[in-house]
């Protein structure tokens, strides 16, 4: 039997509540199937850590990190806390340290999922952001000169390297070639002179090689027009590190809310772990009242088990989700339910066997 090790980090906020729900259905599925189990480490990294200990997680948290196959986050943030500390010391240097430079986010509207647009077809909010993950606009890179002085100046770098972005579209192109979909990348060539005029420069290179794949090309303001106005015409959509985040929380907004938006940071080689984690926060407003939605931190754990090749599995907990969001029984408050985080957790762990690809006398 095949044993994943799994770095849980459930961090400040909801992200306890939630991860704790992720991890129920994780095993469940490992039961259910009797071919691989998880076994879970938790560490008790991010804000709190933080005010306590002065940094956000061990000295030596990378080098325990990459002894696991996967990650799984639940939300960084903490009032009190800056929060380029909270991103920069946990977050972001895993992703670096772990070159986890494909940031994979779903944005699809599940059948029971409120929409806020008028006139839209659940059917035509179907995307997967392929969004560049280690450099791009958070590179980290600039100065700060002259601080607290009259002449103040400060300098943020976008950094794209040719390896960086070749091979993020590469991992777009091949997916929107393997599911048979059209790419669109997302740029701003017409006012950023350099960056963006190189990214649009390796996209058309690179479309030289997949002849077959429908390719567009679309300003990031235009973009975000047409996710509004017409989301049917992205499929597949490639984009920097900035304008990937900005997208995908919009993408979140008329796909259900941010309590249905999940990201998996991946290495595709495994060379190192990839992580998985709900994008929506810490919500530390609610924090330890029951209310938070644990859907997209679900959501993510499918995208853990499609990575370990489990995608029968994956489709199956998103069929859950989808299941518990039609009979709207048990909804936590942002979905207009009166639910607990639990209680939805629990919702969707039932319905794993009624949708499983095998059939089970028993649901223990």
């Amino acid at each position: 039997m095949k044993k994943y090790k799994i770095a849980v980090i459930p961090g400040d906020g909801v992200g306890p509540e939630v991860i704790a729900e992720g991890v129920k259905i994780l095993d469940r599925t490992a039961a259910l199937d009797g071919g691989f189990s998880f076994e879970f480490t938790h560490f008790p990294w991010g804000c709190e850590y933080y005010v306590k200990h002065g940094r956000m997680m061990d000295a030596d948290g990378i080098e325990r990190l990459s002894q696991f196959d996967a990650i799984y986050l639940g939300a960084v943030g903490y009032p009190g806390v800056p929060d380029h500390i909270s991103l920069w010391d946990l977050l972001l240097v895993i992703r670096k340290r772990f070159d986890q430079y494909i940031n994979l986010r779903p944005v699809v509207l599940l059948e029971g999922a409120p929409c806020p647009l008028n006139g839209v077809r659940r059917e035509e909010i179907n995307m997967t952001f392929v969004r560049e993950n280690c450099e791009g606009e958070y590179a980290g890179s600039g100065s700060w000169l002259y601080k607290n002085t009259p002449r103040e100046i400060v300098i943020q770098d976008g950094v794209f390297s040719r390896h960086g972005c070749e091979r993020v579209m590469r991992y777009a192109f091949d997916l929107a070639a393997r599911e048979g979909k059209s790419l669109t990348s997302v740029s701003k060539g017409n006012a950023l002179n350099y960056s963006m005029v190189f990214w649009d420069q390796i996209f058309r290179e690179i479309s030289a090689e997949y002849p077959k794949v429908e390719t567009h090309s679309c300003l990031v303001d235009a973009a975000s027009m047409f996710m509004v106005k017409d989301p049917k015409r992205f499929e597949i959509v490639v984009a920097s590190n900035l304008f990937g985040d900005i997208l995908t929380d919009l993408g979140a907004a008329i796909a259900g809310g941010m309590g249905l938006a999940a990201g998996a940071n991946l290495n595709p080689e495994r060379k190192y772990p990839s992580m998985f984690e709900p994008v929506h926060g810490s919500a530390p407003d609610i924090a330890g009242k029951g209310l938070s939605n644990p859907m997209a931190s679900i959501w993510a754990a499918s995208q853990l088990l499609d990575f370990f090749g489990h995608a029968d599995w994956g489709k199956h907990v998103l069929k859950s989700i989808e299941n518990t969001l039609v009979k709207r029984q048990a909804l936590t408050p942002d979905l207009g339910g009166r639910a607990t985080t639990a209680q939805t957790g629990e919702a969707i762990l039932k319905g794993l066997v009624n949708t499983s690809p095998r059939i089970y006398c028993s649901d223990n």
